[in-house]
């Protein structure tokens, strides 16, 4: 049997992935609060409507893709893709990535974002979930919210460590 190195490096670079996606999917979301507010390139609602939409999400888009969307729309949005029937990735450097995943259909089903390292201007929890979080006294930090109303959750992981990796993840209910 023939291993194309190619696949089997892009098939190791998702287990990490898949594995925060599935416990980001079973976690009850623990509260935590404390982070500093950093530029991201999420978009974002207006805060000024905090009262009227209270379980409005915050994340709603990352780059100019949002949860919904079809591939080809995806595929015009962003560049460096590494693309496949069920998965795109998106390399921008060598801090940040994405994957964007896809129903049978070719719509965008989940979005899960990467950035390495301390200095990566990874979006602040607030940015992403609307309140600080507390870290662990690792510096690990974790929380998930659910939008029913808007049909996805949304979750924002950040490892232990001076090299953290942050990951923010983005899933149709």
């Amino acid at each position: 049997m023939r291993i194309n190195p190619g696949r089997l490096a892009s098939t190791l670079l998702f287990l990490p992935v898949i594995g925060l996606m599935l416990t980001a999917s079973v976690a009850n979301g623990q509260t935590n609060s404390g982070a500093s507010e950093q530029d991201t390139v999420a978009t974002v609602t207006n805060t000024e409507r905090k009262n009227a939409a209270a379980n409005a999400p915050v994340f709603t888009g990352y780059r100019g893709i949002s949860i919904g969307m079809n591939a080809e729309e995806v595929r015009s949005t962003l560049n460096n893709l590494k693309k496949d029937k069920a998965l795109d990735v998106f390399v921008f450097s060598e801090k940040e990535s994405a994957q964007i995943y896809y129903d049978d259909k070719g719509t965008v089903t989940a979005i899960s974002i990467d950035y390495f390292g301390g200095d990566s201007n990874a979006p602040s929890p607030a940015t992403v979930l609307g309140a600080e979080l507390q870290a662990k006294p690792d510096g690990s930090m974790y929380d998930l919210k659910r939008y029913p109303e808007a049909g996805y959750w949304v979750s924002y992981n950040r490892t232990a460590g001076d090299k953290p990796i942050v990951t923010i993840t983005m899933q149709k209910m």
